[in-house]
């Protein structure tokens, strides 16, 4: 019986496999064995039983229907891992989990599948960095509407817009790749982390043992890697998400019918808009990243919460943990890569940018006309009671704004007709807006290589 949308609707099949019951299972082993292998190098236990282990070490072979029978009987998740491997190693076995706790494996694997689940999240911003770059670089010079307040601003440019997202994401693959020094950390030491059942050599075979799987390790755990960790990783996350949502949320307005400047690709062909308004396009996967963002923030609560834990550590964590870590991970990854979709697929309409622009009636220009006032002496704010109350005697009559300026004496005074025009022309007024979508890109092509 399914119940949760990731076994069925949400999620990519590469960063699911990360989480799955048989990868979780298989990466336990995976920790025994290096275990096994710190210890040997150490001179703990022989070469040879660190050999078998790591023979046996493998789902294949360890069968999770076999771990799931012994931990019925156990009612103990790692110790039935453990007993499972145990059967297959001979007295080999005998060496299994030596002086480890079980958050000694769990908190280990789980460093291991964000290490494999980060990877995944980077690759996906670089990806969207790469087509973000592109669009911009596209659109550098195509003039459109500005808004503040949900209301008309002053011109700018699509490219522009977009090189906001640009730096937005390479601010989020920087962090991403600062994190992993503090995010993919395992722990061997113990009980309580004071590593006393490891014997004189503990610190030792703990440096192996990370060494070998290339992770950090927690330098004064509890009995579990401390969760402050597990906070920054799920914060970063849904950071990374609300950009998304940000984007999306841009796109879904553009998209609006009474402003059509950008809209997500549709399959004219087969795709339904709606199962009774047959004319519907829908900006639906913008939509989807929106509703998936909030849920990944939800997680954010509970992930702060696992931190307080009582003494040296409780397991009211653990439960929890099941769900936050693989959704927030399995949410991102599907986010990101639905983001880079609509961006690589969207269209962009010049035409009704500028119809935009056009329908403003030069409102858009005041403040371009009040620093051209400025430049002929007159102080900034009589220049700004001037466009304003003039602004304002244009909408009531319905005018447009350069009509209006154009019966102000004080206008007049300082502009012929063809110099207004010319401070009226949004073109005019685009500031930096190319060069600086120019130095975004330059930065995230350096980034891409």
């Amino acid at each position: 019986m399914l119940i949760c949308p990731l076994d069925f609707r949400y999620g990519r099949k590469e960063m699911k496999a990360i989480f799955s019951e048989d990868r979780r299972i298989d990466l336990q082993l995976k920790v025994e064995a290096a275990l096994a292998r710190a210890h040997a190098k150490a001179g703990n236990i022989p070469r040879s039983a660190a050999r078998e282990i790591t023979c046996a070490a493998s789902i294949d072979i360890v069968t999770r229907e076999r771990v799931y029978e012994i931990e019925a009987e156990t009612k103990h998740d790692v110790m039935a891992v453990v007993k499972a491997l145990s059967e297959k190693c001979g007295t080999a076995g005998n060496y299994v989990h030596l002086g480890a706790t079980s958050n000694d494996i769990i908190d280990t694997t789980t460093a291991l599948q964000m290490k494999a689940a980060l990877d995944i999240v980077e690759a996906d911003l670089l990806a969207l960095l790469s087509t973000l770059a592109g669009l911009a670089e596209k659109h550098r010079n195509t003039m459109c509407m500005g808004r503040t307040h949900g209301q008309n601003a002053i011109p700018t440019t699509y490219g522009f817009k977009v090189a906001g997202y640009v730096s937005e994401v390479l601010r989020h693959i920087e962090r991403v790749r600062e994190s992993r020094k503090r995010i993919c950390v395992g722990k061997l030491s113990g009980a309580i982390g004071t590593a006393a059942a490891l014997g004189p050599k503990a610190r030792e075979v703990q440096t192996l043992m990370m060494k070998d799987l290339g992770l950090g390790y927690e330098e004064a755990a509890t009995q579990v890697v401390c969760r402050d960790r597990y906070t920054e990783l799920v914060c970063l996350m849904a950071a990374i998400c609300t950009s998304c949502e940000r984007y999306a949320t841009e796109i879904r307005n553009l998209q609006r019918s009474e402003i059509a400047e950008v809209a997500e690709s549709f399959d004219a062909k087969k795709q339904v808009g709606s199962s009774t308004m047959a004319q519907k396009r829908n900006p639906i996967t913008s939509e989807n990243i929106c509703g998936l963002s909030r849920i990944v923030r939800g997680f954010v609560t509970p992930t702060f919460e696992n931190m307080v834990l009582w003494h040296e550590r409780d397991l009211s964590n653990s439960s929890a943990e099941r769900f936050t870590l693989p959704h927030v991970m399995i949410l991102t990854d599907d986010i990101l890569a639905k983001m880079e979709t609509v961006f690589r697929g969207i269209s962009v309409n010049k035409e009704n940018m500028l119809r935009n622009i056009k329908a403003a009636k030069g409102m858009i220009m005041a403040e371009p006309v009040m620093m051209a006032l400025t430049s002929k002496g007159i102080g900034r704010q009589d220049a700004h009671e001037i466009v304003r109350s003039t602004s304002m005697k244009a909408e009531e009559k319905g005018w447009d704004l350069e009509r209006a300026l154009w019966q102000s004496p004080e206008v007049k005074k300082h502009f012929t007709k063809e110099e207004l025009a010319r401070v009226m022309d949004p073109a005019n007024y685009l500031g930096f807006a190319p060069q600086m979508t120019d130095d975004v890109v330059a930065k995230a092509r350096k980034i891409l290589g």
